[in-house]
């Protein structure tokens, strides 16, 4: 009879299992996600995050997409009917950081019992009106974390923040230039 160890809802048997298998071929560890939005009305999108591809082969493990809804306040021409494009942003951030803290917590024998992390970010939105400014993107992102652990040390969780920034791909997007490439379709 074998036994499963999992910990803060992390199996670390199949986390240790894909570590290794990433290890022994790096192609394990190559995933092509996509993302669409349809335009609806105003400044209100309909976005779909269905399927991805994995070391080459199209994963086929979500039955229906997942839908978002995007918009900007009112104060921005919106009608609130759901996050705007900069606000998802800042929450893929923090949904990063806390995948990354209580899986590699998990590994290290972590017991993670509360966590979570609140985020913000300025901009000022005179580039994307057109008008003079700095740039059309945050000035700065500001992340605070909050964890209590019932069997880690003050240093072993920092430690382990730091560990997540340094190894966060969202963060990485952020932070680092990521060549994006944007053609157009006339219809």
């Amino acid at each position: 009879m074998s036994t499963t160890t999992v910990r803060n809802g992390i199996d670390v048997d199949q986390l240790l299992q894909t570590i290794d298998g990433v290890k022994g071929d790096q192609s394990v560890g190559s995933f092509t996600f996509r993302a669409s939005s349809t335009w609806k009305d105003g400044t209100y999108n309909e976005g779909r995050i269905g399927g991805f591809t994995h070391a080459g082969q199209e994963d086929a493990s979500r039955g229906a997409p997942f839908r978002l809804h995007g918009d900007e306040p009112p104060v921005l021409l919106g009608s609130n009917r759901g996050p705007n494009a900069v606000e998802l942003i800042l929450q893929a951030l923090v949904f990063c950081y806390a995948v990354g803290y209580v899986a590699n917590a998990a590994a290290r024998g972590i017991e993670i019992e509360q966590m979570e992390y609140e985020v913000e970010g300025d901009l000022d939105v005179s580039r994307f009106l057109g008008l003079d400014g700095e740039r059309p993107g945050f000035s700065e992102i500001r992340v605070v974390g909050t964890v209590k652990s019932p069997n880690a040390t003050q240093e072993q969780l920092t430690e382990l923040c730091q560990y997540v920034q340094d190894t966060s791909p969202a963060r990485d997007i952020i932070a680092n230039p990521v060549p994006v490439q944007t053609s157009l379709k006339i219809a």
